[in-house]
């Protein structure tokens, strides 16, 4: 009887995962200028609602695709980090994209994860 044996999960480079931000807060921010532009939203769109969205874009994205757009465009995923390869709750999720939107977690590691990730028990991976 054989047994399927699950790859260890290697951790994605901070050079893909900080290209994934960046990719994820221009989208944010283009959208918003959008809105702003024709008179949906009004202020300033570096403000608040970039933030706003750029968290709820990372956390529907996660949970129903299993990375934000960002993450998908560099080929990253967010996985759960208990190794059985279900997808990552809606409150992980969003629990996860509140701490980024902190950017002190991110910023701190811990057995190659950021602290949002330990947080969320989730892991950022290759694919």
């Amino acid at each position: 009887m054989t047994s399927a044996v699950t790859p260890e999960l290697a951790s994605a480079s901070w050079g893909r995962r900080i290209l994934a931000l960046f990719v994820d807060w221009v989208a944010c921010l283009a959208v918003v200028e959008g809105l702003v532009a024709v008179d949906v939203l009004g202020g300033n769109p570096n403000g608040l609602g970039t933030l706003a969205l750029f968290v709820l874009e990372s956390a529907l994205f996660t949970t129903l695709a299993g990375g934000s757009f960002g993450k998908l465009a560099t080929r990253l995923r967010v996985v759960r980090n208990d190794g059985s390869g279900q997808p990552v709750s809606l409150l992980r999720s969003l629990g996860r994209s509140v701490l980024v939107a902190l950017l002190v977690p991110p910023l701190l590691t811990f057995d190659g994860r950021g602290l949002h990730d330990v947080a969320a028990g989730t892991r950022t991976i290759a694919v």
